[in-house]
């Protein structure tokens, strides 16, 4: 992640994180596909290892913290929901949003790449994890009404991105919509090398823009894609090409300026990369 005001280690340690990251993050992009299965949980294994002082290891969030993301999370995606719904949630961590949501509807499943987290969680009667290579969605063809993730785009191989996407359309039923969420290249880079380069060459294999992602959402099939746009509990669908074309403006200016008027609303809402697409 990029240096923020709450950061609280060296430069020397900042460096030691972003050169780890930099080589393991080259071992996922120029792996084959065969090796990825398997190298997505190795190598950030490894970085957790190397890196003493990684976020991961010293940040703690407060339950209140905890609970405020659930909520902001749940902003979004309670309008999709209702006593019917099987869900899919990808890349749920530590599956405490996909608990609160299991609380509203027929069905969870969790699809992630390793068990580790969730091993000794309690989990409802209703929330079922499947494990994945980390592109593939195994779950039945037309078994889901809403996919979602957040946060989990961004460090896929852009290969295994599109893969994935696929097979979320595959999974989707008629009418069934798939929530992402995901940092803007505009103001980006979201991992450490934002703290030294102006591309992410990090863990995040790839940023996108409303543009790069919609196209892809297009190319496997969605029929129908949109914005997510607002904030503070208040939100609306609109079409991608306002974004689309704003974007566009916005990448000619200085890397400065374009990230400083990205961040501020109600660009950051238009900016942030939250697509609904349908499937027809």
């Amino acid at each position: 992640m990029p240096v923020t005001v709450t950061e609280t280690r060296t430069p020397e340690q900042l460096r030691q994180h972003y050169e780890v990251e930099r080589e393991l993050a080259d071992r996922l992009r120029h792996a084959t596909k065969e090796q990825r299965r398997t190298l997505y949980s190795a190598v950030y294994d490894e970085l957790f290892k190397r890196v003493p002082q990684h976020p991961q290891h010293t940040n703690q969030a407060s339950p209140e913290r905890l609970a405020a993301d659930v909520a902001e999370k749940m902003e979004i995606v309670a309008p999709f929901l209702n006593a019917k719904t099987v869900f899919l949630e990808v890349g749920p961590g530590d599956c405490e949003f996909a608990k609160v949501v299991a609380a509203k509807v027929a069905q969870v499943l969790a699809v992630d790449v390793s068990d580790e987290i969730t091993r000794k969680r309690t989990l409802p009667d209703n929330l079922r994890l499947v494990l994945s290579d980390g592109s593939t969605i195994p779950v039945a063809a037309g078994s889901v009404d809403v996919a979602y993730s957040n946060q989990l785009m961004e460090h896929l191989h852009p290969d295994d991105a599109v893969e994935q996407l696929r097979h979320l359309h595959a999974a989707l039923a008629p009418g069934g919509v798939y929530l992402c969420i995901t940092p803007s290249r505009l103001t980006g880079p979201h991992d450490i090398s934002g703290v030294f380069d102006r591309e992410a060459t990090g863990f995040h294999l790839k940023e996108y823009t409303v543009g790069d992602l919609s196209a892809l959402f297009r190319q496997v099939g969605f029929s129908k894609v949109c914005v997510v746009f607002g904030g503070h509990g208040k939100f609306t669908l609109l079409p991608t090409w306002p974004a689309v074309v704003c974007e566009k403006l916005l990448d000619l200016l200085p890397h400065g300026l374009r990230k400083t008027l990205a961040l501020k609303p109600p660009f950051r809402w238009l900016f942030g990369v939250r697509l609904a697409g349908f499937k027809g």
